[in-house]
């Protein structure tokens, strides 16, 4: 019985390469704008991909992450402390993703409402969540145009196109 598999397969190297894009595209905003909490966007493009490349997998993790934040942002204003909020937060989001069919991807969706609800300090301020919401949307987004890159159909849409307007010249 073999433990370890040594020969990644072309599929597999994909998944690195999204990865890493998708981690270089989200750190050139962590580095560029350091006041801002990019490290999230980092966090949120690398829990879009999947080691086995599935489209549309990886639109409901993008979806998922949108609920999530959007659950975090709505509930921040709710006047109750931390632990309260974190359990209206995974309550919610677990139900909306339940009604939305988001059922394989509930957990991303559950990361992103904590980060947004997450404070290090002892005074609340609505700028941090909401700050954290948008990055975590930007690694969405980020995720999405990688996605999009690397998809066979996006390709042929634009080789299609590309062959069109040649071909009126």
């Amino acid at each position: 019985m073999r433990f370890f598999r040594f020969a990644i397969t072309p599929l597999e190297w994909l998944y690195v390469v999204k990865c890493i894009v998708g981690v270089l595209i989200c750190y050139g905003f962590y580095i560029s704008f350091p006041a801002y909490p990019f490290h999230w966007s980092i966090i949120s493009s690398v829990l879009v991909f999947t080691p086995d490349n599935d489209q549309s997998l990886a639109f409901d993790r993008i979806k998922a992450n949108f609920l999530g934040s959007s659950v975090g942002l709505l509930v921040y204003f709710i006047p109750l402390m931390g632990i309260f909020l974190f359990c209206i937060g995974v309550v919610l989001t677990i139900l909306l993703g339940l009604i939305l069919r988001l059922e394989n991807t509930i957990r991303p969706a559950l990361a992103a409402v904590i980060i947004v609800l997450v404070q290090e300090n002892e005074h609340k301020e609505w700028i941090v969540a909401l700050e954290r919401g948008g990055c975590v949307l930007l690694g969405c987004f980020v995720s999405l145009c990688v996605t999009l890159v690397f998809t066979k159909v996006a390709w042929a849409k634009f080789y299609y196109k590309l062959d069109r307007w040649f071909r009126r010249k």
